[in-house]
């Protein structure tokens, strides 16, 4: 169990100047960032090898602005991607944070493309839900792994020390909130105490500790959990020890296209180019493109609790530049038919009830106009044989609530004050979706591990060096 301990007279067996716990896209982008500032960090990671929530996600990260964008055409800029975070989240955010992180986006791409040398390409044949340009930036497979391991490369090269195998269990802080460091398990069962000048906590949220979900977002507590293992919610459990602000615990980002029973992600474009969703009655049941965070409730509320992905050929061509699609054809997912009632057929769904769905959607289609429930459709979207389908069940993918932070990465107090030397970013700090799933916006959860992991990392060097500088006689 995570816990909090007074500090007091603590000695502990090493002292660094930066701790960062969690390996993520969020302490990597810290440890990297404050290494270039002149602070030597170490990194805390429980793994035998960095992964987290980063690993499972399509690494595709939302920046406004960039020179990735300019060079094909696209016209974006962060006022813009501002509006859109606020707009998807109903205004519930820090407008201060959202600013500093929308601006911060751009840099934080060409950072890691210039100083890293990370290839990132712009997805420009379809638009995610909720951004009103072409702005997600990926690597050449389109997967989380591939950016956790580039970014744990990059600390290689820059030799910062990655503990793995190393789980943080206690904290060691004063009455003010001080922490003086941290106490550390490592794989062997060797306890150790480690004393720090500043700290990031970039460990990720709750959405592996069940008793966390069922209090703050009981509506996924049978949900598949598609997130990592090691999300317990440590810093949301340390955080109430240490009396800070918490906050938006009831947010988080779920997916409602994950292929049952093989557990693949499947991207979203399947729907955004035009699929549809019907559930085991054959019946489509809500506005599928409104994004597919709030989408994974809507599938869990279907019978069996389960959904079918309807789609075309066209569109599939659009889903394999994904490689979790391209596994999930290779697994089997993907039932192929010449026409809907030998699909129907496949899906074991009433023939009617598909049929009539297809034909009001491609009709609908046509002539460019908006369904029973509110989703508009464009001609460019007509689906023409062979068709797709694929079974799909809504998941739990990580949790968007946790300590509130100030756009430096600074955890506040309950009243609104900075803790002397804790920052924290990714999964363990607040981030911008708002109050629940519906607030997220496509890449959030990346958006803020990155551009905040990078601000938290530049900002404990600063203090650290303050701090330096303020001894020196």
């Amino acid at each position: 169990m995570s816990t909090v301990i007074t500090a007091r007279a603590e000695r502990f067996g090493a002292e660094v100047p930066l701790l960062i716990i969690g390996a993520g896209a969020a302490g990597l982008c810290a440890a990297l960032a404050a290494k270039e500032a002149g602070i030597d960090p170490v990194v805390v990671e429980r793994d035998a090898v960095p992964s987290g929530s980063t690993a499972l996600s399509a690494g595709l990260i939302p920046a406004a602005g960039t020179r990735f964008q300019r060079a094909k055409g696209i016209k974006d800029d962060p006022q813009v991607f501002t509006a859109d975070i606020q707009r998807k989240a109903h205004g519930k955010n820090d407008p201060v944070l959202v600013d500093a992180i929308a601006r911060g986006s751009a840099p934080l791409i060409e950072w890691l493309a210039d100083r890293h040398g990370f290839p990132f390409e712009v997805i420009d044949n379809f638009t995610y839900p909720g951004h009103s340009a072409m702005r997600m930036h990926g690597l050449p497979s389109r997967t989380g792994l591939e950016l956790i391991n580039r970014l744990r490369a990059a600390a290689e090269a820059n030799d910062i020390v990655i503990m793995t195998g190393s789980k943080a269990e206690k904290l060691f802080a004063d009455s003010d909130g001080r922490i003086h460091g941290v106490g550390l398990l490592h794989g062997d069962s060797t306890y150790e105490k480690t004393g720090c000048g500043a700290l990031v906590l970039a460990c990720n949220g709750y959405g592996g500790n069940l008793s966390l979900v069922r209090e703050l977002v009981p509506e996924m507590a049978d949900a598949l959990y598609f997130g990592h293992p090691g999300n317990q919610g440590d810093a949301v459990i340390w955080g109430r020890a240490l009396g800070a602000e918490l906050s938006h615990l009831g947010a988080y980002q779920g997916h409602g296209s994950v292929a049952t029973p093989h557990n693949i992600l499947i991207t979203w474009a399947v729907i955004m180019q035009g699929g549809i969703q019907v559930n085991a009655d054959g019946r489509r049941f809500c506005d599928e493109s409104r994004g597919y965070s709030e989408q994974a409730a809507e599938v869990l509320r279907q019978p069996g609790r389960i959904a079918w992905n309807v789609f075309d050929e066209h569109i599939a061509m659009v889903a394999r530049q994904f490689e979790d699609f391209r596994n999930a054809e290779r697994a089997g997912a993907l039932l192929t038919a010449d026409n809907l009632n030998q699909l129907a057929v496949l899906m074991q769904v009433p023939l009617a009830a598909l049929v009539g769905e297809m034909t009001e959607v491609e009709e609908l289609k046509s002539r460019v106009a908006q369904d029973r429930f509110g989703r508009k459709f464009v001609p460019e979207q007509l689906c023409k044989a062979p068709f797709y389908a694929i079974k799909v069940t809504g998941a739990l993918f990580h949790t968007q609530g946790g300590l509130a932070i100030d756009p430096n990465g600074r955890v506040k107090h309950a009243n609104g004050s900075a803790f002397p030397n804790l920052f924290a970013a990714g999964g363990a700090a607040s981030g911008i979706s708002g109050e629940t799933a519906a607030g997220y916006l496509s890449g959030n959860g990346l958006l803020t591990a990155t551009v905040v992991g990078r601000a938290a990392g530049n900002s404990a060097a600063r203090l650290l060096e303050c701090a330096t500088t303020a001894r020196i006689p």
